[in-house]
């Protein structure tokens, strides 16, 4: 049965913002003695009971995170015409339309409408000469730029960039949160793979059985990073399955697990759901940062993640495989006729 939308959950209750942990990395970052040890056992208690959790202190200036907002509501500002200039690709890079995705992956919300955003997708900036992009390998091509944007691609790559390094500091407290050395992802992580996803969700003046701005679903990723919005709209589902709207801390980033984390951690780790239903009145963007492993790395479920009481449920596997399964199951772009890639 498809999940109630937002307008049916009982109202936000007054200590919602106690549901979610918030983590100073202050002194982290300042690699003061025992911080490591301290958020690993932040993250390790995070990941088992909640999925969802504030950082504060991460270095990333406000006004970059203002200055990608901007962009983005520039971006979604011009003519369709122009953005389908740039129309979304097989390595999941460009634009996509309203209504260009549908969550089929899901197993929380079934039957579906497509969702009621629109979106533009950037990698890391790889030139067109890179080897990568030449010999044609999965999400590992050139991004696609609108042409008439001065300074959007400067703030997108500074931002990706920025995020890419909040991304790295964190693993070694994921390491150790997971009883693993503190170097234990330095070759997975030896380039990142990254998607910045760029989305306008407009008003939805009217409740549909199945329409949502974005489904309730679990992100495909190993770290989601999602700087603040003050328009509201974004839900989590406890793993009690309440539904909680998610309190807006000034200055801070909202991090998840996604598949690929839960995965890697055969289940110890959560990969918590959440949806969008935009009914602010107002129109609202999203700049959520997917943060992963090399693409070719094979992520095989952890050695301290498995036992003889829980032997391994998953089959090894890479990003390519991953991301190519969840494209062909959710993008229209890859459900096209032709669309063989």
């Amino acid at each position: 049965m498809t999940q109630s939308l937002a307008p049916t959950l009982p109202p936000i209750l007054a200590d919602a913002r106690d549901e979610i942990p918030i983590l100073d990395l202050a002194a982290y970052l300042r690699g003061e003695p025992g911080e490591r040890q301290r958020i690993a056992g932040e993250l390790r208690r995070i990941f088992e009971h909640v999925g969802f959790y504030f950082i504060t202190n991460h270095g990333v200036p406000q006004t970059l995170v203002e200055r990608m907002f901007e962009e983005v509501q520039r971006f979604h500002a011009q003519p369709l015409e122009a953005k389908l200039r740039v129309k979304i690709n097989q390595h999941n890079v460009g634009y996509m339309p309203m209504r260009g995705a549908t969550t089929r992956h899901s197993q929380i919300s079934q039957n579906n409408k497509p969702n009621v955003n629109e979106a533009f997708f950037a990698k890391r900036d790889l030139p067109v000469d890179h080897p990568d992009v030449v010999a044609g390998k999965p999400f590992r091509c050139a991004n696609q730029w609108p042409e008439d944007l001065p300074g959007f691609r400067e703030t997108v790559v500074s931002y990706q960039s920025a995020l890419e390094s909040v991304g790295k500091a964190l693993l070694p407290a994921y390491a150790l949160a997971l009883d693993l050395p503190e170097d234990a992802f330095d070759e997975g992580f030896r380039e990142p793979t990254y998607t910045l996803r760029m989305t306008h969700y407009p008003q939805q003046e009217a409740e549909v059985e199945g329409e949502y701005g974005l489904a309730p679903h679990t992100d495909t990723s190993f770290m989601t990073l999602l700087a603040q919005n003050r328009i509201p709209g974004l839900a989590i589902r406890l793993p009690s399955g309440r539904w909680i709207d998610a309190p807006a801390i000034d200055g801070a980033f909202l991090v998840n697990g996604g598949d690929l984390l839960r995965r890697w951690t055969n289940d110890r780790f959560l990969a918590t759901p959440h949806r969008v239903v935009n009914r602010s009145g107002q129109e609202r963007y999203a700049i959520p940062f997917f943060f992963d492993c090399a693409t070719d790395y094979v992520m095989t479920p952890l050695d301290t993640c498995v036992s003889s009481q829980n032997p391994a449920r998953y089959e090894p596997i890479t990003y390519v495989e991953y991301i190519t399964w969840y494209r062909n199951q959710n993008f229209a772009h890859a459900q096209a006729p032709g669309a063989v890639y």
